[in-house]
């Protein structure tokens, strides 16, 4: 490289390693001349270090400590290793850019060409950590009239520019390694200059070194970056995607750097407002430049556009340094034209609903009756998977696929739900003394069909339920954590022995956390797979949308802080980017707080055929009706219910869960056997539901229904 004039303790600082001899005696040379001050920041450095979240392993420990001389301030600092200094001070970049993100554009070389607004530029590049060694040049120093946007101070008068701006970095980052070409760029030195770089920026006011640098970055295959701060104006030329590219975007034709040389101001006018496309001037620049040379020595530049200058050439580099999108061409950032269109922020998200229409009533007899209680079972998601058939003397509920989800592996917690309408229909019709037979279903042409054949006859037992079915619903309340007594629980079991099921549960205080904590951890994988994030907020009803069918985000009971929050976490963009940092640990939090105010966790489990089995989803259909007797018992003994669904749910074989979510089926895998050995479920048992069971106060709202074509004109 040629000989640079400057040199380098005018505008580098000198780092010493106080273990090596020569360095020690320098320091100690340094104590002794008097005037210095000196700071040691490794130990706050250290502290602040320690107190970062998610901290990055450094493989540098205190060895790495030097003390740093700044000749110019008269000043040594100790401080730790480069990697600590860039870890602390870059931290709040994350997650702006990853770490990975962050170490790639730090390897970056970048070559900065005048320094007036690319003082800014290479300030900013600095300060970003987005570049890992930085060429300066400007052959010019520091005069009062440049202070008006240079960020330089009283004491820089009459420095180099590119001495100006090395300095400062230095102050920001020691460690950075950085050159200064005094003489500015020059025929003789613009290869070396260019050489090795990843980008060049180009900020000079010379017309014949603009087109000259980017006739080398051209021979270099070099993207260039140029701000020129009129209404924020930003070129960008993608050299080393287009060796061929004509400079200046076309906009000079060919000319060359050659021709630009020794033209008066007059001659230059021409070439200056095609490259600052005068048409899009702003009025102010475009009057002054009639004026230059008469009532203005030059163009007038504002501090805050050339600040502005270096925050867009740094997001260009950031782009092109991660590999994005970013084409050869010209935009503006133009703060005015914003400021023009400001505009009051739109009504505010608070939820306001309408006052609910009042519920009708039970039909009190007849089809109708048995009709309205069998729409009123659960479902996931109040997805309502059924279509119910009156025919002659029989209601049919076949099972409607065209309403599963991602979640409804094999349709097995449809056929769950159909089953719970068929319970809810046969208590009925044996209340009003119209039960017949029933049976469940399955073929080829069709999933699943339950068939309630209505009669003369009744069931006292079934009768009984039919009241409670009525009341059945969800509650999602945080519960009071008060203990179920045992009685209430073998209850429980009892209900669930009567439609060949059984229920396990736990109900210490470190158990029920650990449950909690598997639950929210696969809410997690729910939030960050795309398919089941989108079906799990198109399953929330707003204000203004049918509450008729889906959730209505009243029954979901969020506290105002989870209503806020749900505003960011119901985007798929925010749940791309948390995905990719491998983020999102507090997702489930919401689940997780739940169940841990829970009394107890439970499983509604059953034997089952083996996955496809012909009789598999009948075999669901009638756990159906175990979940629904459990249910209204547990309403029954005063206790608030709520069924949990994790995404394994309804998983019964390892690719099941792979064909849910790819990205997560290893641990969502693992988190299933996790919690079947928390709650004790034998190897050849199958979980229907899982129920938060607790002491809570009443719900806000009940979900509603759709209603059922003619059910009324068979009543």
């Amino acid at each position: 490289m040629t000989d640079q004039p400057l040199a380098a303790r005018e505008y580098r600082p000198l780092v010493l390693n106080e273990f090596e001899p020569e360095d020690a005696a320098r320091i100690a040379a340094l104590r002794a001349q008097g005037g210095i001050e000196f700071t040691d920041m490794r130990d706050s450095l250290r502290r602040e270090f320690a107190g970062l979240v998610a901290s990055p392993e450094l493989p540098e420990g205190r060895e790495a400590d030097r003390w740093v001389y700044f000749p110019w301030k008269r000043a040594v600092l100790g401080l730790p290793g480069p990697k600590l200094l860039r870890a602390v001070r870059l931290d709040r970049n994350r997650n702006n850019l990853t770490r990975e993100e962050q170490e790639i554009l730090g390897r970056q070389t970048i070559g900065v060409v005048g320094q007036s607004v690319g003082h800014s530029v290479a300030h900013t590049l600095a300060l970003e950590g987005i570049v890992g060694r930085l060429r300066l040049a400007d052959f010019d120093t520091i005069e009062l009239t440049n202070l008006n946007r240079v960020p330089g101070t009283l004491f820089d008068v009459g420095v180099n520019k590119a001495v100006v701006t090395a300095r400062r970095i230095a102050e920001l980052d020691p460690y950075l390694p950085v050159e200064v070409f005094g003489d500015g760029i020059t025929d003789d030195n613009l290869d070396d200059f260019l050489r090795g770089l990843s980008i060049v920026v180009e900020e000079c006011d010379s017309l014949d070194v603009k087109m000259a640098v980017r006739e080398g970055a051209r021979r270099h295959r070099l993207p260039l970056l140029m701000q020129s701060n009129d209404r924020g104006l930003l070129d960008v030329e993608r050299f080393d995607l287009e060796p061929e590219r004509r400079p200046f975007h076309g906009l000079l034709g060919d000319t060359r750097a050659t021709d630009l040389r020794g033209l008066s101001t007059r001659d230059k006018a021409p070439y200056v407002i095609r490259i600052l496309d005068g048409h899009n001037l702003s009025e102010k620049l475009a009057a002054s430049m009639v004026e230059i040379g008469e009532t203005l020595n030059s163009w007038p530049q504002f501090g805050g556009e050339v600040q502005l200058g270096g925050a867009t050439v740094a997001a260009a580099v950031r782009r092109i340094g991660l590999g994005q999108k970013l084409p050869s061409g010209r935009t503006r950032v133009d703060i005015d034209a914003a400021l023009n269109e400001l505009a009051e922020p739109g009504p505010s998200s608070e939820l306001v609903w309408p006052e609910d229409p009042p519920e009708d009533p039970a039909p009190e007899s007849g089809i109708a009756a048995v009709l309205d209680c069998a729409r009123r079972a659960p479902s996931g998601g109040n997805a309502q998977p059924w279509v119910f058939g009156i025919g002659s003397g029989a209601i049919t509920i076949a099972l409607a696929p065209e309403r599963t989800s991602a979640m409804d592996i094999g349709y097995r917690g449809s056929a769950l739900a159909v089953g719970a309408a068929l319970y809810n229909a046969r208590a009925a019709a044996a209340a009003h003394g119209m039960l017949g037979g029933s049976e469940v279903r399955a073929s080829a042409t069709e999933l699943l069909t339950a068939t309630v054949h209505l009669g003369t006859g009744s069931d006292p037992e079934l009768a009984r339920d039919y009241p409670a079915l009525l009341r059945r619903h969800t509650n999602r309340r945080h519960g009071t954590g008060a203990p179920i007594d045992a009685a209430v629980l073998d209850a429980l079991r009892a209900a669930a022995d009567v439609a060949g099921a059984d229920l396990r549960w736990v109900t210490a205080a470190a158990d029920i956390a650990s449950a909690a904590q598997l639950l929210a951890d696969t809410d997690r994988a729910r939030y960050l797979t795309p398919r089941l994030h989108q079906e799990m907020f198109a399953e929330l009803r707003w204000p203004g949308e049918d509450l008729r069918s889906g959730l209505d985000l009243r029954t979901v009971e969020l506290a105002a802080d989870e209503l806020a929050v749900l505003e960011i976490i119901r985007r798929g963009d925010v749940m791309d980017h948390l995905r990719s940092w491998s983020g999102g640990a507090t997702l489930g939090n919401s689940t997780r707080d739940q169940v841990r105010s829970s009394s107890a966790v439970a499983v509604v489990t059953f034997k089952a055929p083996p996955p496809g089995h012909p009789a598999e989803l009948a075999a669901y259909a009638q756990a159906g009706e175990a979940v629904q007797r459990v249910w209204v018992e547990a309403e029954r003994q005063g206790l608030a219910v709520q069924p949990v669904s994790p995404i394994f749910l309804f998983a019964r074989r390892p690719e099941d869960l792979y064909a849910v979510s790819p990205e997560f089926a290893d641990t969502l895998t693992s988190l299933q056997d996790r919690f079947l050995d928390l709650l004790g479920v034998p190897e050849h048992d199958t979980v229907a539901l899982v129920l938060r069971l607790s002491y809570a106060a009443s719900v806000t709202v009940r979900s509603r229904r759709l209603p059922i074509p003619g059910a009324d004109a068979r009543g």
